[in-house]
């Protein structure tokens, strides 16, 4: 009966240390993700990254209050209307404490040439009204965060071939290309992390069977696959609906590698002495993949999930630049650039590439901030 009793205790410590619950593994206050945070602080090109996607979703989400048109606003007297920056100096070389824009006119649509009236300013003014909306899609409001007033207009970015504020629309299309990566990544990862553990966990014949998928999967070229799977959709489809759909296409081909990661790593974890130790206590094997094994390979996953976003912004990019992905009148990232692939357009008009810019720059900062969070959780690179 003793002996019972202390396997017993033996078991539970084990069981304990394994889940990373045994309060003397870790000094106070340095649980792993505090070890993690401390790490992480000391990447500055990782804070960079985090630091410009902080930015960018907060930009997304407040599209409608910092974008100074809507998404379908137009003026058609000014297509192809290169970008206006507000001023301090005007032409007679005075300084204003007033931030002004210049009226400017249409003189040759051929040429696409504006002439500037430095007689007219235009001010720049902060919490002006404008078109209506309803923020947070609940409160209506007409108040944006900067503007001025007609008929002078503020193009920070130029304007596209319809003489839409692309300043706007890119603020509206990173709703699209940043939420499409956190929803296909909600979507990949437990998916992956489920079979893929319940692979490694098994083994043998169960273990094979599911491999021999995931790899049927992977052997498809990913864009390829990508474009098959958009060109069956319905051309009919509503914006919403035709989003969601490429958020199942990109997560069908995206969970498959994943779980390859955590199968490898459930074959290892299987014989620790936690897992044997669940085993012993008579734990039933479901209970122990999800409660002791896939928290285990938590760390891995956000690593993971922190570098398969840009992949997903870029999946959805590219499916809506070649026009099987976001169509108009909505907007993305994507399909902004489509304008650019006119060389006559983008000579003259080369503004049309900022949507690019903005893709590089998320693609970029989550690389950045993946490598910080990389390094953070291996246990090999913790100083202090």
């Amino acid at each position: 009966m003793t002996e019972s009793r202390a396997v017993a205790r033996t078991a539970r410590g084990a069981l304990l240390e394994g889940s990373g619950w045994q309060a003397t593994a870790l000094p106070r206050g340095r649980s792993p993700l505090a070890l993690a945070w401390r790490q992480l602080r000391k990447h500055r090109v990782a804070l960079v990254g985090g630091g410009i996607l902080i930015v960018l979703y907060v930009l997304a989400i407040f599209a409608d209050f910092v974008a100074p048109y809507s998404l379908d606003w137009t003026d058609r007297a000014r297509f192809y209307h290169p970008p206006v920056l507000p001023r301090i100096v005007d032409a007679q070389g005075h300084i204003s404490l007033r931030p002004f824009v210049y009226e400017t006119t249409l003189v040759d649509a051929s040429l696409r040439i504006f002439k500037t009236d430095t007689t007219q300013k235009h001010y720049l003014k902060m919490f002006v009204r404008g078109e209506p909306y309803r923020l947070f899609w609940l409160f209506p409001t007409n108040v944006h965060l900067f503007g001025v007033d007609p008929p002078g207009r503020v193009f920070l970015m130029g304007t596209d071939q319809f003489g839409r504020d692309l300043f706007s629309r890119i603020l509206f299309g990173a709703r699209v290309s940043l939420i499409i990566g956190i929803l296909v990544v909600a979507i990949t990862i437990p998916i992956g992390m489920v079979y893929g553990g319940i692979s490694g966990y098994f083994g043998g014949r169960i273990d094979n069977i599911m491999m021999r998928l995931v790899e049927v999967i992977i052997a498809f070229p990913g864009f390829y696959l990508l474009l098959t799977l958009s060109a069956v959709l319905p051309s009919s489809l509503g914006c919403t609906t035709r989003f969601y759909m490429i958020v199942v296409i990109l997560s069908f081909i995206g969970w498959a590698g994943f779980s390859r990661l955590i199968r490898g790593f459930t074959l290892s974890l299987r014989e620790r002495e936690f897992v044997l130790a669940a085993k012993a206590m008579g734990l039933d094997d479901l209970r122990i993949i999800l409660r002791h094994i896939l928290p285990n390979t938590s760390s891995l996953a956000i690593v993971v999930a922190t570098l398969a976003i840009p992949g997903a912004i870029l999946g959805e990019s590219g499916l809506s630049f070649v026009g099987f992905g976001v169509r108009e009148p909505c907007a993305s990232w994507g399909n902004l650039l489509t304008a650019g692939t006119n060389l006559v357009n983008l000579a003259q008009s080369p503004w049309l590439l900022f949507p690019g810019l903005f893709i590089i720059l998320a693609v970029v900062a989550f690389n950045f901030l993946g490598d910080g969070l990389r390094d953070a959780f291996d246990p090999r690179l913790r100083t202090g």
